[in-house]
């Protein structure tokens, strides 16, 4: 049984110390596949802390474990970031960032290495409390999820770097329990033209203007998409235009379509595929092309790890005995219920659940609508809190004695 008031006040102990590495990670610039300086001084901290072994892996995520027991768990923060964008928008230094009236104010703070402030504190409380039980606890640092969602867990698991039972996602919840959510795919189209010189484009066939009535259809097709009442609904969106004119004077031979599709709880990869080849024949278009980009960017250490970029949804039923531990968890730390909900963006949870079948909760300091913003921030307390619930968590999770066996590996066929 957790002394819930003893861990809360030895939480607040390490209030000022969790909230001063947050905001000097946040210091440190590190957008997808130039994470290095931020896992080292990740390293550094787990080291201070009292981490009982520390591993950088070959794909560059830092691992930091905790205790030696039967039950292995993982509690996951992406640390890369995505870039300022327009600095006039930012009232402040987007990195040195601001504390003010209780909340830290930069890039990242949110989303997401708010997350790793306060699991790293989690384990120093479990080193200090004992709180290890029978569990051996990985604390991981993932890299490159705003470039490729879940790649870096697509390398632990497949690679056996771990082999946890449950994983827990602190991507912002704002303290609340996550169960789920919409996958996410990018879906490329090619539409062919006829190169000229643009003094003359009764000589060639722009691509443009045959492209225009697909983009039109692909708007449709958005509007038409449904969902469920948990997840909520399916959308496609046209986020990039590229063409390949040699010059600002000539007519392109081709242009091609970035399109992001958000994942319905009922979608595939094959009916999001055939959605969208159905708007180049309703768009009188024969000829187009369909594909989904494979994600090949080599790492901060140099290495190439491929991967689709189809990232698929997914959803713990509320019954599944990871959701109900977890609520126990909250209700013996903070003795109220939690909220349990889901994200509306897509997280590391695609390849941990999605793709490789391991249960994955969502519990994380933060709101997600601050996301990739110029007002991101993080409210201390909120950090308090979450370092709470994780080193509470072990202890409830070994006195359950882990998953039902019908639970131990997900499947799509038990969301509900």
């Amino acid at each position: 049984m957790i002394d819930s008031k003893k861990l809360a006040q030895e939480a607040e102990k390490e209030r000022n110390n969790c909230a001063q590495f947050l905001r000097n990670m946040c210091s440190i610039p590190g957008t997808s596949n130039k994470e290095g300086p931020v896992i080292e001084r990740i390293k550094k901290e787990m080291k201070k802390v009292g981490f009982d072994e520390i591993k950088i892996d070959k794909y560059g995520n830092v691992l930091g474990r905790i205790g030696n027991g039967k039950h292995v768990i993982a509690i996951d923060s992406h640390i890369d970031t995505v870039g300022v964008g327009d600095p006039k928008e930012w009232k402040w230094d987007p990195f040195k960032g601001k504390y003010e009236n209780g909340i830290i104010w930069a890039r990242g703070s949110s989303d997401q290495r708010g997350g790793m402030a306060a699991m790293v504190y989690a384990g120093k409380l479990i080193k200090k409390l004992g709180l290890q039980a029978d569990c051996t606890i990985w604390m991981v640092g993932a890299i490159c999820e705003e470039d490729s969602d879940g790649i870096a867990w697509l390398y632990l698991l497949r690679e056996k770097v771990i082999k946890p039972e449950i994983v827990i996602v602190t991507e912002p919840t704002n303290l609340a329990i996550y169960r789920g959510h919409r996958g996410r795919m990018e879906i490329k189209v090619k539409i062919t033209g006829k190169s000229c010189h643009a003094s003359a484009p009764e000589r060639g066939i722009n691509p443009v203007y045959r492209a225009v009535p697909f983009i039109k259809e692909i708007e449709k097709l958005n509007a038409s998409l449904k969902g469920d009442k948990f997840l909520g609904k399916g959308t496609i969106a046209v986020t990039k235009i590229k063409e390949d004119g040699p010059s600002q004077c000539a007519v392109p031979s081709s242009v091609e379509i970035h399109l992001d599709r958000r994942l319905e709880a009922t979608a595939t990869k094959a009916s999001a595929i055939a959605e969208v080849s159905a708007c180049l024949k309703r768009a009188g278009i024969k000829d187009g092309k369909v594909w989904v980009p494979v994600y090949k960017e080599p790492s901060w250490r140099g290495t190439v790890y491929p991967m689709e970029n189809y990232y698929p949804g997914w959803c713990l039923s509320p019954d599944h005995s990871l959701v109900k531990i977890s609520e126990e968890t909250y209700k013996s730390v903070f003795s109220k219920k939690p909220i349990v909900s889901r994200w509306v963006f897509s997280t590391n949870g695609t390849a941990i659940t999605g793709l490789c079948g391991v249960p994955a909760i969502g519990f994380g300091p933060g709101e997600e609508n601050n996301a990739h913003s110029a007002t991101e921030h993080m409210p201390v307390e909120h950090l308090v809190k979450a370092m709470q619930f994780y080193a509470a968590f072990p202890t409830a999770y070994s006195n359950a004695d882990g998953l039902k066996q019908a639970d131990k590996k997900y499947s799509a066929a038990k969301k509900k």
